[in-house]
């Protein structure tokens, strides 16, 4: 059976993978299918930078803002959707052009990570979450490391879900999430996959791309966007956002606006790092980098001659 091209645009936070996946698109009869775990969610609009109709220009958008906040939403599920959508994008005649910085979203996706039903367990997630919320991250990531240092490597103290959902995995299966990848990759990927890396040589130039975007967030009303979240529960996964909890101790009369900007910044800035250690091991992707170019319409020249090559090489 012929795999499917697929167009992979990942990076860091505020990069620009919104604007080059939509010209990709554009250039090559595409849609976009996002990889963004917290866009899946509606009403998140201004936080998660969903793109505006404007931005999409016309060019249709897959899995953004269709999940209810108050409901989980696994990995698994998000592979299940995904592939349905490629595989739709793909009998259309359309190129697939797979977006967003969630590593984990986009690995399980493209290298064909495998899941059993036996490793959704909501006792053992019930169980684990009491302990978590009892001990600490910094107890239960700790525990991870100990069993599953390769996945423990990946994850930061804030990832509360994905700390939780790892060690779900190991006390359901009796394999670390490391051994149910490798064991999946036996499985063949159904996708010919293009990897197109953007980030910046200079990294001060995206942070200060970051600090710019968080400002135009708040001229585009995230601090009342943030209000509106502001009494869901800690456990929901809006609350976990990056633009929400920085925001919280505004409301809680506990710090200024502006102190609560700038952990803002910085913590957005610390999760384009995480994003770039994850994406970094992976070898198979083409980095571009904006302030190579003269301007943005040489970079998408160079973009859309390495994708013309890969597609001619697969479509043989």
């Amino acid at each position: 059976m012929k795999k499917i091209p697929v167009i992979a645009v990942v990076g860091p936070t505020a990069s620009g993978k919104t604007s080059l996946s939509i010209e990709i698109a554009k250039h090559f009869s595409g849609q976009v299918v996002s990889a963004d775990s917290m866009q899946i969610y509606e009403k998140m609009n201004i936080a998660t930078a969903k793109p505006t109709d404007d931005e999409m220009q016309g060019i249709p958008h897959h899995l953004i803002g269709f999940q209810p906040i108050d409901k989980k939403f696994s990995v698994a599920e998000y592979v299940t959707l995904a592939k349905k959508c490629i595989e739709k994008i793909h009998n259309q005649g359309d190129l697939p052009v797979v977006a967003g910085g969630t590593g984990l979203y986009v690995d399980s996706l493209l290298q064909n990570i495998q899941f059993s039903k036996e490793e959704n367990n909501t006792e053992i997630r019930e169980e684990l979450t009491e302990m978590f919320d009892e001990k600490g991250a910094e107890f239960m990531l700790g525990w991870l490391r100990e069993i599953d240092p390769q996945t423990a490597e990946k994850l930061h103290l804030n990832d509360k879900s994905r700390i939780i959902r790892a060690l779900e995995i190991y006390k359901a299966t009796g394999k670390t999430m490391t051994e149910q990848k490798i064991l999946s990759r036996e499985e063949e990927s159904p996708f010919d996959v293009l990897y197109i890396g953007i980030n910046y040589r200079d990294r001060n130039v995206l942070y200060e791309r970051i600090n710019r975007r968080v400002d135009i967030m708040m001229e585009n009303g995230l601090l009342e966007e943030a209000k509106e979240f502001y009494n869901i529960p800690a456990d929901k996964t809006a609350c976990q956002a990056i633009g929400y909890k920085e925001l919280a101790p505004y409301f809680n009369g506990e710090k200024s606006i502006d102190d609560c900007l700038e952990s803002l910044k910085i913590e957005t800035r610390h999760y384009a790092k995480r994003q770039l250690t994850w994406f970094r091991k992976n070898e198979n992707i083409n980095w571009i980098y904006p302030d190579d170019y003269e301007n943005t319409e040489e970079m998408y020249k160079s973009v859309f001659e390495i994708i013309d090559k890969f597609l001619k090489e697969v479509r043989r």
